[in-house]
């Protein structure tokens, strides 16, 4: 089972971190991460994939609700910090173009 380490960093930003399989058994605890921290006031969100081992369509399709949560809300999710294997799958998708990965959690909304 896939662990979640979310928090909110000094600049309000939610930083979730899945470590290890990102998939169908994990994708709704991401998606539900993500919804809390919004509703919690931190509509801005980094995906921190550093520590994520695996990810399937279920884990896209969860990045991608979470966007899609994050825009509703006026803010935005961002990815970081991909493994070699999980930045495979979203260059293999083309989601790279949408969720264009950051080089940390840390830098992610810096521009």
């Amino acid at each position: 089972m896939t662990e979640f380490a979310v928090r909110i960093d000094g600049r309000g930003v939610g930083v979730v971190t899945p470590q290890g399989r990102l998939t169908m058994v994990s994708a709704r605890s991401l998606r539900t991460a993500v919804e809390e921290l919004v509703a919690g006031g931190a509509p801005k969100v980094v995906v921190d994939l550093s520590e994520t081992t695996f990810l399937d369509s279920s884990g896209l399709g969860a990045l991608i609700a979470g966007l899609k949560t994050c825009r509703q809300a006026g803010g935005d999710l961002r990815i970081a910090s991909p493994t070699d294997a999980v930045l495979a799958v979203l260059q293999l998708t083309n989601l790279d173009k949408v969720l264009r990965p950051r080089e940390s959690a840390e830098t992610a909304f810096d521009v």
